[in-house]
């Protein structure tokens, strides 16, 4: 049986119902784990012998009649930067190369919970900092649409998996793109959820055993279908046990059931960031089956808004959350170029940081500026369409540091790091974003969108992307050629 056409809580269903066992479902994805995972290298830790002893005890629990929960029995991987007792966590790391952790994340707690067997973890960039996959423990991963592309970054090996069917479910984190870049790079979905919705403790970066809450960063679900996108998000969501006595989270049900009925805002392009021509075809393409269903697609834009300011502000505030805990010697080679007058992205993540406590919280202040004129769009439109990043999934790039590349966009060469760009337009005013392919080029390669919508939004997200999808792709999404 096919297992891996299936959702992850379909499988659940049948094997509480005997209509196959836990350890079918589970040989199943090890089997094409072993077959095309040499290509791909998306798995980098594998626990298969433990994933079967708890493959058994679902079992037998299903066999007694008792229900683990919505994910009985289901097989899956998470990204290697959410720590797990008993398994490495090093998130592509060397210097966390023989790191073992002695606590799991509550994300990953709340889906083991909720019955899943966790047989494998994805692989990820250093630090999760890259828009690509590759480190010096696990290698590089690739792309199972064109093995010589990147699958993104940093939660590259969970998309990668996902596409392949090699895991039916995925867990995902993202700062700067890394659940919605690898998305639409592999032509799954994902979700970036507003901040505080899902519990980031247990997650690397910040330091293994950190218990601070980090600005900007957020946990998520990737998914081959809408409905388990759903699902998983309403296992995971929910404040974290210090908050617990307080709050419980109910999101909003979605604002309609008929596309006709939705108002969007698009914002295809910008001098700033030019977006390739391959995406903008794709995008523009979206559109219009949008119009041609009855929904309204403007362009628009939060008023005011300049996507340079935007983004520096995002720069600065990222610089913050990755300079926390760097080494003195670190601290002093970035202190001199956050003396200088550069404007390029390694002065500005110098400079951010850096910055003093006073400097964060005028930043803060303006960030709470920029969230009030994006919440005046909101106002007049359910949801905004821009891109994810302003490229296709391009070939593998390990020469030189991040900030030191640069991609070709439109005949031109652009600074590499200008792939954040888009993503974090949504990143530094915390509102949620979704990322799905919305069609297929000349080339093979997916295009993909991203629809970002005010706080608290996600299921209106989800919602949305199913009524796409029905009309886009009806017999579900297309499998890559490495699967």
């Amino acid at each position: 049986m096919d297992f891996h056409k299936l959702g992850a809580f379909e499988l659940a269903r049948g094997i509480k119902a005997g209509e196959y066992s836990s350890e079918e479902v589970l040989e199943h994805f090890l089997e094409r784990t072993r077959k095309y995972n040499p290509e791909l290298n998306a798995i980098v830790v594998l626990k298969e012998e433990q994933a079967r002893r708890q493959a058994r005890e679902a079992d037998r629990a299903a066999s007694e009649g008792k229900d683990l929960g919505p994910l009985h029995g289901v097989p899956m991987t998470i990204k290697e930067t959410f720590e797990i007792e008993g398994w490495p966590t090093t998130a592509g790391h060397k210097g966390y190369q023989d790191h073992v952790s002695p606590r799991t994340a509550v994300a990953v707690q709340r889906l083991i919970d909720a019955g899943a067997i966790i047989f494998g973890k994805t692989n990820v960039p250093e630090f999760a900092g890259d828009l690509q996959s590759y480190n010096d423990i696990y290698g590089t991963t690739n792309n199972p649409w064109n093995t010589d592309l990147t699958p993104g970054g940093s939660s590259g090996g969970a998309a990668a998996a996902l596409a392949a069917g090699l895991t039916p479910l995925e867990l995902g984190s993202d700062i700067g793109g890394s659940i919605r870049t690898p998305a639409a790079f592999c032509g799954i979905f994902g979700l970036k959820t507003t901040p505080g919705l899902i519990p980031m403790r247990g997650h690397v970066p910040g330091a293994p055993g950190s218990v601070g809450k980090r600005d900007m960063g957020v946990s998520g679900p990737l998914a081959r279908h809408l409905d388990d996108l759903e699902a998983e998000l309403d296992l995971l969501s929910g404040p974290d046990d210090d908050m617990s006595a307080a709050w419980t989270v109910t999101l909003p049900d979605p604002d309609s059931r008929n596309l006709a009925e939705y108002r969007f805002a698009s914002w295809l392009n910008d001098d700033f960031a030019p977006v390739d021509g391959e995406v903008l075809n794709g995008l523009a393409g979206f559109c219009d089956t949008l119009r041609s269903l009855g929904a309204t697609v403007e362009d628009a834009q939060p008023e005011g808004l300049d996507l340079e300011n935007s983004h520096r502000l995002y720069y600065h505030l990222l610089g913050g959350v990755m300079g926390q805990g760097l080494p003195p010697r670190m601290r002093e080679k970035l202190r001199e170029l956050a003396e200088g007058q550069g404007d390029d992205y390694r002065s500005r993540f110098a400079r951010g940081a850096l910055q003093s406590h006073a400097e964060w919280l005028d930043r803060d202040e303006e960030r709470a500026r920029l969230q009030r004129t994006w919440a005046e769009l909101f106002r007049k439109y359910d949801l905004l369409i821009c891109p994810v990043t302003n490229t296709l999934p391009f070939a593998h790039s390990q020469d030189v540091s991040a900030i030191d590349r640069t991609l070709t966009i439109n005949g031109r060469a652009e600074p590499y790091m200008d792939i954040t760009v888009w993503a974090g337009v949504a990143g530094v005013v915390g509102l949620p974003a979704i990322s799905f392919p919305v069609g297929f080029g000349a080339d093979g390669l997916p295009r993909a969108v991203q629809i970002i919508g005010p706080a608290w939004s996600e299921k209106t997200l989800i919602q949305v992307a199913r009524l796409a999808q029905k009309e886009l792709f009806p017999n579900g999404l297309p499998w890559p050629p490495v699967s």
